[in-house]
This record gives C-alpha cells, sequence and structure tokens, in this order.
C-alpha cells in the first residue's frame, strides 16, 4: 500500500469518526438575540399543566431535568402509536437516568381528561414520575406547542380530527431546544438518543 494512499485513507477515517461522534456542547435551536452584549437564546416559556397523576406540572418540576417532549392525542390514528414506540426507546435508555425525563402534550384535552392521560400511561407501563402526560387548557397548549415549533391544530380534514408534527424535542435545564428528531423515523431517534447523552454530559 503506498504511502500516499494509506494517509488519505487515515484522513477520510479521521474525518467520519468525527462525524459520527462530534465533541462538544450541543447548539440551542431557534432565534435568539443580542441584549446589550449578551446573546439571549429562544427559551420555553412558563407553562402550568396537569400531569396524568392530577398533580400541576410547571417549568418549577422540570428545572433540575434535561427532558424530551412531544405532542400527541389518545386517540390518534395515524402518526401516534409511530412516535410513541420512539419515545419508549428512550424511556427504556434512560430510565434509571434521574437527569432525563419524558413529556407528552395532549392536543385534545377535551377527550384527553386526566383520567384518560394516566389509562393511556398505565397501559404503556410507565413510570408516572418519569414520564408526564400533560393535560389543560387547550390554547395553553396549542401555544406551547408554538414554542416547540411543532405544528398542532385542529382539523376536521385530518385523521382523528387533528393535525399535528411527530417532531421530538430535547429540552436543556435552561429551557434551551438543543436538539430534535422525527419520531416517525427511527433513524432520527437513534441520532436523538446520541444527542441526550451530549447533553448529559454538558451536566457531568
Amino acid at each position: 500500500m503506498n504511502k500516499t494512499f494509506t494517509w488519505t485513507l487515515l484522513i477520510f477515517l479521521a474525518l467520519s469518526a468525527c462525524e459520527q461522534a462530534p465533541k462538544g456542547p450541543l447548539p440551542k435551536i431557534g432565534h435568539k438575540e443580542l441584549v446589550g452584549t449578551d446573546t439571549v437564546y429562544h427559551t420555553i416559556p412558563d407553562f402550568s399543566f396537569i400531569s396524568q397523576e392530577g398533580t400541576t406540572i410547571t417549568q418549577k418540576e422540570l428545572a433540575s431535568h434535561i427532558y424530551v417532549s412531544d405532542f400527541f392525542f389518545t386517540n390518534c390514528p395515524s402518526i401516534c402509536p409511530l412516535v410513541k414506540k420512539q419515545m419508549l426507546r428512550i424511556y427504556d435508555k434512560y430510565e434509571n437516568q434521574p437527569l432525563v425525563k419524558l413529556v407528552s402534550h395532549t392536543i385534545d384535552p377535551v377527550r384527553d381528561t386526566q383520567e384518560k392521560l394516566k389509562k393511556y400511561a398505565d397501559a404503556l407501563g410507565v413510570d408516572s414520575d418519569k414520564w408526564l402526560f400533560l393535560t389543560g387548557d387547550k390554547e395553553a397548549l396549542y401555544d406551547i406547542a408554538d414554542q416547540y415549533f411543532v405544528p398542532a391544530m385542529e382539523d376536521p380534514e385530518a385523521p382523528g380530527g387533528f393535525d399535528h408534527s411527530g417532531k421530538i424535542m430535547l429540552v436543556d435545564k435552561n429551557r434551551h431546544i438543543r436538539s430534535f428528531g422525527e419520531g416517525t423515523e427511527p433513524d432520527d431517534i437513534t441520532q436523538l438518543l446520541k444527542d441526550i447523552d451530549r447533553l448529559i454530559a454538558e451536566y457531568e
């Protein structure tokens, strides 16, 4: 093997390794603005919703955690089962990692009452402290979806009467969105799992 080819191969392998295993902090996603000399990044605003256990959940309950978030409804006949399968992948990997939580918001609060969300969560067999299923005021839920850059709306022409995205978003302790993946694409979530590991490393 000639020396030129060997060096070319080594450089290619090194670059490939860098692409496959990026180092350093994840970027902050969303708009940013300069305030004085500080760069202010998009943050998830305050909210107040009810969990499947009937407790009030605000940003205070999530302040010491990083979390993944999605939007769904229990009667969804289209993408929700696919997205929940990927959320379960995340749950299974980080079930014993206390830094990580999962947060699922319904976009159909009229039907998805606290009691119905509890039955749904219990059927999944998940820990209600680890994985929060949230309901509440419809407009507040839709407003918070906008803050996660997740489209969610009532649409009588859509399957189940609602049109929404299957994105799963990763949020840090400071309410910044740091990564996301399409919950209908398993390869996207494989990458998101790597990004969660990177975000965990920022707090170790």
